[in-house]
C-alpha cells in the first residue's frame, strides 16, 4: 500500500462527465489498496471567468478581494469530485486549503506556501477515506485567503505530497508526459520516460508549459517523485500500465541508465531585447541601469556588457515582451542619471535553450549548437549558459526552424 497524491488540471475537470471519469480513476487506485489524496484545479475556463467578472467591477481588482473570488473555482471542483466519488460508493471528504492548514505568506495572487498541517488528512486516510483538497490556495497568518498564481495547483499537490511524505505525486494533464520539445513545432518530438528535477526545472523556467516552475522546485527540494501523465486515457485502464506511463521526474542518482547528453529543447517567443548604448564605464554601471528596471517590477533574463571603448560601454539585456515598453519608459526616465547616449530595442526576438545533465560529462554541446544554427544562417544575438543549459537569443522568425534543426542535430527523436 502506498500513499499517492493525484492532481487533475482544469481540462480533466471540465464537465460533469469528465469529473465522473476522474472519480472512476481515483476509485480504481483506492480499490488497489492505496491511500489517495486528490488535488483538482477549477473547471477549465472558470478561473478566467471569475477574474473577468472581478475586472468588470474594479480594474485593476484589489488583490485580496481577487483571491477571495478566484479561490472559489477550486471549492466547486472539490465538492463535485467528492460527490462523484460518493455516488460510486466511496467515502470521500473535501476540504478548502484553510481547513487543512495550508499556510501561505500574504503576497496575494502570487503567494508562497509556508507550512501544511497534515493531522486532519492523515486521520481521514486512516479511516479509509479519499481526501479531496483545493489546489491553488491557502491562508495567511491573518486568515486571509491567498492564491498561488496561475498553475498553482501543481505546487499545492507537490507541497501536500511533501507534507504527507507521499510515495509519488501524479500530475494528470492533457498531455501524456514531458517531450523532448513541443510536438506542435517538431512532429518527431519524443516523450521522455524519465527526466531529472534539474532538467525539468530548467525546461519549466525556459518556457516549457507542462509544469509550474515552483512545483518542480518544491518536488526537488523535498524529494517527491513526481510523474506527469495523461488524464485523457481510459480511467479503467490497467493500473500497472498507468503507474508506469507518462514521464517520471526524479533524481539523477535514482536512474541507472546512461544519461543522454541533451534531454530537451525549450523555447520562449515572449522575449524582448534592450541595448543601452554609450554608458559611462564606471563601477556600479549595471546597478544604475537595472535598478530602475527592478523598481518597475520587471524581471531581467539574459545580460551582456561590452568591452569599454574610450570610457564608454554598451549594456544589453532581455525582458518579457509584455514588459518591453515599461522597461524603455523606466530607463528613459533615468537617462540623465545613467548617462547613456541612446536606447536600441527589439521586441521580435526568441530564446532557444538546450538542456541536459549529460552536458556535465560531455564536451562539444555548445559548438554543435552554434554550428547547427550557422548552417541554417541563423544569427545569434546573445548567449547564456549554466552547468546543464545553453540559451541563445535569435530573431523570432527563425525560431521554429532553429528548434527543428537542433532537435535533429542532437538526435532527440531517437530513444
Amino acid at each position: 500500500m502506498a500513499l499517492i497524491v493525484h492532481k487533475y488540471g482544469g481540462t480533466s475537470m471540465g464537465s460533469p462527465e469528465r469529473i465522473k471519469n476522474v472519480a472512476r480513476r481515483v476509485a480504481k487506485w483506492h480499490d488497489a489498496g492505496h491511500q489517495i489524496v486528490v488535488v483538482p484545479s477549477a473547471m477549465s475556463g472558470e478561473t478566467n471567468r471569475l477574474i473577468a467578472l472581478a475586472k468588470e467591477i474594479q480594474n485593476p481588482p484589489d488583490p485580496r478581494e481577487l483571491d477571495m473570488i478566484a479561490s472559489t473555482g477550486e471549492q466547486v471542483s472539490v465538492g463535485l469530485l467528492s460527490m462523484a466519488l460518493q455516488a460510486i460508493g466511496k467515502q470521500a471528504v473535501s476540504y478548502a486549503g484553510w481547513q487543512v492548514g495550508i499556510k501561505t505568506d500574504s503576497a496575494f495572487t502570487k503567494a508562497r506556501i509556508q507550512s501544511i498541517d497534515d493531522a486532519r488528512v492523515r486521520k481521514d486516510l486512516e479511516e479509509n477515506k479519499i481526501v479531496v483538497i483545493t489546489g491553488f490556495q491557502g491562508v495567511d497568518d491573518n486568515d486571509n485567503i491567498a492564491t498561488l498564481g496561475r498553475g498553482g495547483s501543481d505546487t499545492s499537490a507537490v507541497a501536500i505530497a511533501a507534507a504527507l511524505k507521499a510515495d509519488e505525486c501524479l500530475i494528470y494533464t492533457d498531455v501524456d508526459g514531458v517531450y523532448t520539445t513541443d510536438p506542435r513545432v517538431v512532429s518527431e518530438a519524443r516523450r521522455l520516460k524519465a527526466i531529472t528535477f534539474e532538467e525539468m526545472l530548467e525546461l519549466a523556467s525556459l518556457g516549457s508549459k507542462v509544469l509550474q516552475t515552483r512545483s518542480v522546485e518544491f518536488a526537488g527540494n523535498y524529494r517527491v517523485p513526481t510523474r506527469v501523465l495523461s488524464s485523457l486515457t481510459d480511467p479503467l485502464m490497467d493500473l500497472a500500465e498507468e503507474a508506469n506511463s507518462g514521464t517520471l521526474i526524479s533524481f539523477e542518482e535514482d536512474t541507472n541508465m546512461e544519461q543522454a547528453v541533451i534531454s530537451g529543447i525549450a523555447f520562449n517567443r515572449d522575449e524582448a531585447k534592450i541595448s543601452v548604448m554609450g554608458v559611462p564605464d564606471r563601477p556600479g554601471v549595471a546597478y544604475h541601469i537595472l535598478g530602475p528596471v527592478a523598481d518597475a517590477n520587471i524581471e531581467v533574463d539574459m545580460i551582456i556588457q561590452n568591452q569599454s571603448v574610450d570610457g564608454k560601454t554598451d549594456f544589453t539585456f532581455t525582458v518579457s515582451r509584455n514588459d518591453y515598453n515599461k522597461a524603455i519608459e523606466a530607463l528613459n526616465a533615468q537617462k540623465e542619471a545613467i548617462g547613456f547616449s541612446s536606447l536600441i530595442g527589439d521586441a521580435k526576438v526568441s530564446k532557444i535553450s538546450v538542456v541536459g545533465v549529460g552536458m556535465r560529462s560531455h564536451v562539444g554541446v555548445a559548438s554543435k549548437m552554434f554550428q547547427t544554427l550557422a548552417e541554417e544562417t541563423i544569427n545569434i544575438m546573445m548567449i547564456s549558459t549554466s552547468e546543464i543549459k545553453i540559451s541563445v537569443l535569435i530573431d523570432e522568425k527563425y525560431m521554429e526552424l532553429a528548434v527543428r534543426a537542433l532537435h535533429k542535430a542532437f538526435e532527440l527523436e531517437k530513444e
